[in-house]
């Protein structure tokens, strides 16, 4: 039996052809394969990359990134997207860390700073969901209003905590089974957000939403109170990441999240999330996440120069959105096609 034959009698084989139907139809397949590949070129071009401590700290680092990710997904599914994200993960923390300065205790003051960032969502999805304005116009308007806030609480000075009690210490340098907290409650969340963005039927309407807003309106399903309740889970997620890198970094910097809106997005899209909506999982965001930061990792110890970094996150971007624009548009001829 010659090689050819071989070959087309594996083809022929349907046990063969269930298990590379499964492979292909997972859709995040593709991303696991890169993020496989590049750990491997890392792993030959610098011998540091592949040890434990700094897997460990890469994880960490993507840890607020991951966690608002998550939101992220579902505002993309939803037809939307979220600017200030980073802003109020800023916020978030720079309102706790002040309350806790003036003498509160920090839980209280963790509840308040997160209820701030949930009236940042409110805003945002009554503006979005009730008045109907853009996403992009609303969220960059919070995007100012939040950092612009976190500014004048610090007088753009980050402010230190001192002495924090070690139940919130342990948030952000405890560990878990030797998996530090941070990383732990991130994997949590995008376990649970993953599944119930799959099989819960209230959150999946974010796909009708996304995919046909006056179908889904059509259908019985309330938009704009899908939209409004986006906004506050991107918010609140966001507020989350912002307190979690408090209790890391035991700094309320009003500079925290700067950039990780455009980030995320990034991840988000590359994870296979479409900016016309309708699309997307939370573990192919998660994937794309941890492939941003692999690279980010990896040009570190290569001594890359960050202004290097910035230039090539914003290649891996618009190749992203170039591939989720090709991917929608032949779809689209598809649907015409069927017709």
């Amino acid at each position: 039996m010659n090689l050819f034959q071989g070959i087309t009698k594996l083809k022929e084989n349907k046990k063969y052809n269930s298990v590379v139907r499964s492979i292909t139809s997972f859709r995040e397949a593709g991303i696991i394969l890169i993020i496989l590949v590049v750990c491997l070129i890392l792993s030959l071009l610098t011998p540091h990359f592949l040890t434990r401590d700094n897997l460990i700290t890469t994880a960490i680092g993507l840890s607020a990134d991951g966690i608002m990710v998550i939101g992220m997904t579902v505002a993309l599914v939803s037809g939307g997207f979220d600017l200030s994200v980073g802003s109020i993960m800023g916020l978030s923390g720079v309102t706790a860390g002040i309350l806790y300065l003036e003498g509160m205790n920090i839980w209280i003051a963790c509840i308040i700073a997160l209820i701030v960032g949930i009236i940042c969502g409110l805003v945002n999805g009554f503006f979005i969901g009730i008045v109907g304005l853009n996403p992009l116009i609303t969220t960059l308007g919070m995007m100012g209003i939040a950092r612009g806030a976190a500014y004048v609480l610090t007088q753009g000075s980050p402010l230190s905590l001192f002495a924090i009690p070690k139940s919130f210490a342990f948030l952000g340098e405890g560990k878990i089974l030797g998996i530090p907290v941070i990383v732990f409650l991130f994997f949590a969340m995008a376990i649970i957000g993953d599944f119930l963005l799959r099989r819960s039927e209230p959150i999946r309407r974010v796909f009708y939403v996304g995919s046909n807003e006056k179908a889904a309106i059509l259908s019985g399903i309330n938009a704009s109170k899908v939209k409004i309740g986006v906004f506050i889970l991107t918010a609140t997620l966001s507020s989350i990441a912002g307190i979690l890198s408090l209790a890391r970094f035991t700094v309320a910097a009003p500079t925290a999240g700067l950039g990780s809106e455009l980030r995320v997005i990034s991840a988000a899209v590359i994870g296979g999330a479409s900016l016309n909506g309708g699309e997307g999982t939370i573990l192919g965001a998660v994937l794309g996440v941890i492939l941003l930061n692999i690279i980010s990792n990896g040009l570190i110890l290569l001594n890359v120069s960050v202004y290097w970094q910035d230039l090539i996150n914003g290649i891996i971007l618009i190749i992203a959105v170039t591939f989720d624009y090709i991917s929608h548009k032949n779809k689209l001829k598809r649907l015409k096609l069927n017709k």
